[in-house]
């Protein structure tokens, strides 16, 4: 049996803005993000999708800070702690069951982002569009390589979480973050220096509001939701390695600046490009593996060197935004094992790689490698996106907003916002009152329109 330690803590402010960052700051950025304000008239979603982070996303996210620093345990065991054992500790649960199963296909995609680096260094995924299309299905489908890249990317996401939260984690957030930055940048000075490219920029930054309906506003709140990581145990767990110094609501500020900030970029890398050689921002989902190959090889046909450069750094980068999400659903799993099961953070990490491989496996399975394996007409993979994305995140996000607008006492709730009364209590009010009543309800609308009710 495991000795009892010292928790662990982050080790600077720099390190859990860093962290909690990269767990937010994912594929939802820079896949997700940019096709769906290519779907909903570009400008427009960005300004709605804002009002929804500072509305939506913020409150929910110091909701689950307040959680995850007063229990200074893994997700289902904090919600215990400030429930006082109650029923609501179930809430903590689904937490964590929905970070675990997400991180199960969440590891297929991101292996897909480690095929496209290698296909890109090596020349295979240059050709015409049918081409591209041909070698993601015929990839995505394949028995073996899928399911090769989606462990060797748990096995590198096993490695940092086995070093500790300071000399893992924050480490390697402290490198992932900037070299995401970094490569973002250098992508979207490419995109944006190609001819047609202001096309591209206008439509990103000139809105037209004259688009904007029903499905648009609760596209936005969604993709809040998704971006930001709510309900999936990532920010409670970080949150129980915050020190009693950190300041919650400035945390929830900085780190929703840097995931729309990664999101608002990810589109100036790519519709200036999309833009440049007539290609619909509204490509869809297939945007980034089927689509943007052959953006980049038209754009950049007069350099090819460039072109080459730019295929390799983007699917590095997509690379890299997996994999700081990836450890934190990693890490959501593993801190509840080794303090539920009183083993050693090495064990309780050995048992979630080779969990998260195997349903990584049945998931790649499923599009394609292996009949039979469905439920409800939709593969597996698609059944873990569905059951987690548009029930479990919503229903947990609900349950948390009223557990704590309602259940936990304003007190607790205070002092942690509060830092103990050393903080200024200006915008308390405003976040209660957020919590309790408009937060609870646009989750509910969510809910609803995602299930087709509305």
């Amino acid at each position: 049996m495991a000795k009892t330690t010292e928790r662990a803590h982050f080790g600077s402010k720099l390190g859990v803005v860093l962290a909690t960052a990269g767990s937010a700051v994912g594929l939802g950025n820079v896949w997700r993000f940019p096709y769906m304000a290519g779907e909903n008239g570009g400008a427009a979603f960005i300004v709605i999708y804002v009002l929804c982070v500072l509305i939506l996303g913020i409150p929910c996210m110091v909701s689950e800070f307040v959680i995850g620093r007063h229990g200074a345990a893994n997700t289902a065991r904090a919600y215990s702690r400030i429930a006082g054992g109650s029923a609501w500790k179930y809430v903590g649960f689904l937490g964590v069951i929905t970070g675990f199963l997400i991180a199960g296909y969440y590891a297929v995609v991101s292996g897909w982002c480690l095929q496209y680096v290698y296909g890109a260094l090596v020349g295979g995924i240059n050709g015409d569009s049918d081409y591209v299309t041909r070698y993601f299905i015929e990839f995505s489908s394949h028995p073996v390589k899928p399911v090769f890249w989606a462990v060797l990317f748990l096995v590198i996401t096993h490695f940092v979480i086995v070093r500790g939260v300071r000399n893992g984690i924050e480490r390697v957030s402290k490198m992932m973050m900037p070299t995401l930055f970094i490569l973002l940048l250098v992508i979207v000075v490419a995109s944006c220096m190609l001819p047609g490219a202001e096309k591209g920029i206008a439509f990103l930054f000139k809105p037209d509001f004259s688009k904007l309906d029903g499905d648009v506003f609760l596209g936005a709140l969604g993709q809040s939701f998704y971006s930001l990581s709510i309900a999936m145990g990532c920010i409670c767990t970080y949150a129980s390695y915050f020190s009693r110094h950190t300041n919650l609501l400035n945390s929830a500020l900085e780190i929703s600046i840097v995931d729309c900030l990664v999101a608002i970029l990810a589109g100036l890398m790519i519709f200036p490009a999309a833009f440049s050689v007539g290609i619909s921002p509204d490509s869809g989902a297939s945007l980034v593996f089927i689509t943007l190959p052959n953006v980049f090889q038209q754009a950049f046909a007069s350099m090819p060197v460039v072109g080459y450069v730019v295929g390799v750094m983007f699917y590095l980068l997509l690379s890299v935004a997996a994999l700081t999400s990836l450890i934190s659903l990693h890490e959501v799993s593993t801190a509840f094992l080794q303090e539920e099961l009183r083993i050693s953070r090495g064990r309780a990490a050995t048992i979630v790689t080779v969990s998260l491989s195997v349903i990584g496996m049945f998931c790649s399975f499923s599009l394609g490698a292996v009949d039979g394996l469905s439920l409800w007409g939709m593969s597996l993979f698609d059944v873990f996106d569905f059951v987690t994305g548009q029930i479990f995140l919503p229903i947990g996000g609900l349950l948390t907003c009223i557990f704590i607008g309602w259940v936990v006492p304003r007190k607790v709730v205070h002092d942690e916002f509060t830092n103990w009364g050393t903080l200024r209590t200006t915008f308390f009010g405003v976040y209660l009152f957020l919590v309790r009543f408009i937060c609870p309800v646009s989750i509910v609308a969510i809910f609803l329109h995602q299930l087709g009710v509305f």
